[in-house]
């Protein structure tokens, strides 16, 4: 599959089950749960709780591969040789305020000087104190206070200006590029200065971007002006986030294949989040815009009802249903007794099904379907008719859907032009008020839709756009707030395409379904040692870093574009969507689906961890010997944090690049997307879940009456758990939308939009010349002062003999 193509295709395979990892990788997957008595698989529900991040702790100990593990004692080494030479005995930890400023100064003119040993080895002094001083703490959380300190302490003396300005040079160290391209296999040595600068920056933007109440006020203050300054141009005359985007596309040209690419990327996802803000973050400034604009308020908190949402059961195995099968057969032959005793049963029993395909699956998928809790006689099991149950045991309805239905305008409009149409035989257009001529039952569902209508900030912002290219002169110039999200689409926006291009590139190749090819980017150069492994538990816990590796950039590049294009679409719709149609133009809708067609559950309880060498716990503790044992038992958590936020986050990204865009939806289906998100129900996690229905909901019509048919428990949890809009006929295929899909028309004329708005607002030099001010003055025109360059002044007499003395002139012509 090629990333940044015009459109091509996914080819799935309908009998593949699984995709594995590549054949160098080393894949811990958890074993195959036990089946209860009745053959159903054991899968507790995941303790997880989204969040923006990860522990703290657990955000440090990614930044490091553990091939970099011997590299701590360097730094402390380094730090200690300086720190002896110019201060006493003493620990840094018995030191008082001043000695450690004045140190911290004295390591930053280290940073200043030519040689590029004393450079790198006063940089690595300043990590070490940003690691926390870790040689005089005995336990992780000393650890974590001094980190704490210590940043502040580099942060006041200004140490993250001097960091960029050497990240710069090291950007534009070209002697370090092409020797690197020449080699045949690049390793941690050669990335050694930006690696060192890059950890200093990543924990400081980590660190001062944690919320402590013990803080001090003038460190709140720093804070955020910290904050505000990562997001304004002040490094290069632009944004942080802008300068590593650089790094990411130079990375993927192949002009620079020593960039630790990880550690970039992890940078500007941190910075992105700190400065623009995570999730809550978001919820306050939609509601206060909201506000602004004179809006309803929203109908809930969505962040809040999804955390409280419970998830489904997963589904069976094929080998669980067989069993099943069995077992009912068994169970089945023994009622047969009499016959009018299996007939009053079946009259009995209104549950029973009269189709005997109602449990198959479709031709695409041989799992069975979802199957929420709340539903429990949706199962195909045959109750015992001797003992009779209460109602109230038999049947557990849902006490209430979790969200608040919502109706667009253009919804009641269709349905005010159906009505119409019907029963009077004339349509008024978009009039949403007179109802005269229709009958009561009818004015009561126009009623109650209105009652939940939501009008979104994305459809004012449309309309609002549409007036300015209708009449620019009447409505006047906008007034654009310089937000951090608008500083940062400015800074991107000339090479939005390539950043977009350059992100997929590199989550196709960190993809566990990938396959390696020579023509794809190598993105471990900064997780293989110089000196390949020579033993077996070498080779084992080289094969566990490659793939902890992977997970972390699938994790920071979901994060980096979720985060995106949640910020654009609330500063402006057109931001968001100039940003989402390039992802689909480079084939994101096809890669993330071949990214979630393999065995997820595998994927989301891979124990690639070797929690003993996590950062800090590998600095203040004695390491135990690591045995080949020890690598393939791995931790005993249930899941991976980072593997399941990053399939919710890509799930996230796949609905909004799909909804309410018709060609979109068309695409999931014509990439036989439904068989594979069918198989991601099966982890029990409500978000996951919930996003994955949502996914099915949209092309539920478009899948025909036998894929419905057979996959009613799905139906039934899309109905329980998704946002339902009063007058779609999902289930159905009864859609106006459901027409002929034109993908170029549709995308056309959103990219025309897209461009509009984008010359209107950003492109000054290219405004309408219809609009500008004309000087019709003849002698202001001339008085004008023209400020000639020196060599034509010097040139002046060449220049009228060249163009005016020896060039004929036919002055009747010119007359007329």
């Amino acid at each position: 599959m090629e990333v940044g193509g015009n459109g091509g295709g996914l080819p799935v395979n309908n009998k593949q089950r699984t995709m594995l990892p590549n054949k160098g990788a080393r894949c811990e997957f958890a074993r195959t749960p036990r089946k209860d008595s009745e053959g159903l698989s054991e899968s507790p529900d995941l303790e997880f709780e989204y969040s923006d991040t990860d522990k703290w702790a657990a955000e440090l100990s990614e930044l490091y591969s553990y091939t970099e593990g011997p590299e701590f004692a360097l730094n402390r080494k380094c730090f200690e040789e300086e720190f002896r030479a110019h201060v006493s005995d003493k620990k840094w930890t018995d030191l008082d305020a001043a000695q450690h400023r004045a140190h911290a100064m004295r390591l930053l003119d280290g940073l200043e000087v030519i040689a590029r040993e004393k450079r790198l080895k006063a940089a690595r002094a300043i990590l070490y104190m940003a690691q926390g001083s870790f040689a005089d703490c005995s336990c992780e959380a000393e650890v974590q206070y001094w980190m704490r300190y210590n940043i502040f302490l580099l942060l006041d003396v200004g140490t993250f200006p001097a960091l960029v300005e050497l990240l710069n040079m090291e950007i534009d160290n070209s002697a370090a590029c092409s020797s690197a391209v020449r080699k045949p296999a690049i390793s941690l040595a050669d990335s050694t200065d930006l690696r060192v600068l890059l950890n200093i920056m990543y924990l400081m933007v980590e660190t001062i971007q944690q919320d402590d109440p013990a803080d001090k006020p003038e460190w709140k203050i720093m804070k955020e002006t910290f904050r505000a300054e990562l997001g304004s141009p002040l490094f290069n005359n632009e944004p942080i986030s802008v300068m590593l985007f650089g790094m990411v596309t130079k990375f993927c040209s192949g002009h620079a294949p020593h960039f630790p690419m990880k550690k970039v990327l992890l940078l500007l996802w941190k910075s992105i989040l700190f400065t623009l803000g995570g999730f809550e973050q978001l919820q306050i400034i939609k509601v206060h815009k909201r506000e602004e604009l004179g809006l309803p308020p929203l109908p809930e908190d969505s962040i809040r009802v999804i955390r409280s949402m419970r998830a489904a059961s997963p589904p069976a195995s094929a080998s669980d249903l067989i069993e099943q099968q069995q077992k009912r057969a068994r169970r089945e032959h023994k009622a047969l007794i009499k016959q009018d005793n299996l007939d009053a049963f079946n009259e009995k029993d209104p549950y029973k099904a009269d189709d005997s395909r109602e449990d198959e699956d479709d031709n695409d998928d041989n799992d069975n379907s979802l199957e929420p809790e709340t539903f429990p006689l949706e199962r195909d099991e045959v109750m015992p008719p001797p003992i009779p149950h209460p109602p109230s045991e038999r049947v557990s309805f849902p006490k209430g859907l979790p969200w608040a239905p919502k109706v667009r305008e253009k919804d009641i409009e269709n349905f005010l032009e159906s009505s119409r149409s019907k029963f009077i035989g004339y349509t008024l257009g978009s009039d949403t008020d007179t109802v005269v001529g229709l009958p009561r039952p009818i004015h009561e569902s126009i009623k109650t839709l209105k009652q939940h209508k939501y009008i979104s900030i994305a459809e004012l912002q449309m309309a609002k756009e549409e007036e300015y290219q209708k009449t620019p002169l009447s409505v006047g110039e906008e007034e654009v707030e310089m937000c951090a999200t608008e500083l940062l689409y400015q800074g991107i926006l000339p090479s939005l395409p390539q950043y977009m291009i350059a992100l997929l590139k590199i989550l196709l190749a960190a993809a566990p379904t990938s396959k390696a090819k020579t023509d794809s980017i190598n993105i471990l150069a900064d997780v293989l040692p110089e000196e390949m492994p020579t033993t077996v538990l070498q080779s084992m816990k080289l094969g566990v870093d490659v793939n902890r590796h992977k997970e972390i950039i699938v994790k920071a590049i979901s994060a980096i574009l979720l985060l995106l294009l949640k910020h654009f679409k609330l500063n402006h719709i057109y931001q968001f969507e100039y940003m989402a149609q390039h992802l689909v133009f480079a084939n994101c809708i096809p890669l993330i689906l071949k990214f979630f067609n393999q065995n997820i559950m595998s994927y989301i309880t891979a124990k690639n961890s070797i929690s003993v060498l996590d950062f800090p716990y590998c600095v203040v503790h004695e390491l135990p010997e690591l045995t080949a044992e020890s690598l393939e038992a791995g931790d005993n958590t249930q899941f991976c944090w980072r593997n399941l936020f990053s399939c919710i986050d890509l799930l996230r990204i796949l609905n909004k690049l799909t909804k309410w865009k018709h060609s979109r939806t068309m695409m999931l289906v014509v990439f036989k997307s439904a068989p594979i998100l069918k198989r991601a129900l099966k982890v029990k996690q409500a978000m996951m879940q919930l996003y994955v229905l949502k996914l099915l909901k949209v092309q539920t019509k478009y899948l025909g009456r036998q894929w419905r048919k057979s996959n009613m428990k799905t139906m039934s949890a899309i109905y329980q758990k998704v946002r339902h809009r009063l007058n779609d006929d999902w289930a159905y295929g009864n859609d106006l939308d459901a027409r002929p899909w034109d993908f170029q028309a549709e995308e056309c004329a959103l990219r025309a939009s897209i461009e509009r708005f984008n010359s209107r607002r950003y492109d000054k030099s290219h405004s309408n010349p219809d609009f500008l001010p004309v000087d019709n003055c003849l002698q202001s025109v001339l008085g004008q002062r023209v400020d000639l360059p020196e060599d034509f002044q010097m040139n002046y007499d060449l220049w009228l003999e060249r163009e005016v003395f020896s060039k004929p002139i036919s002055w009747e012509e010119l007359l007329q």
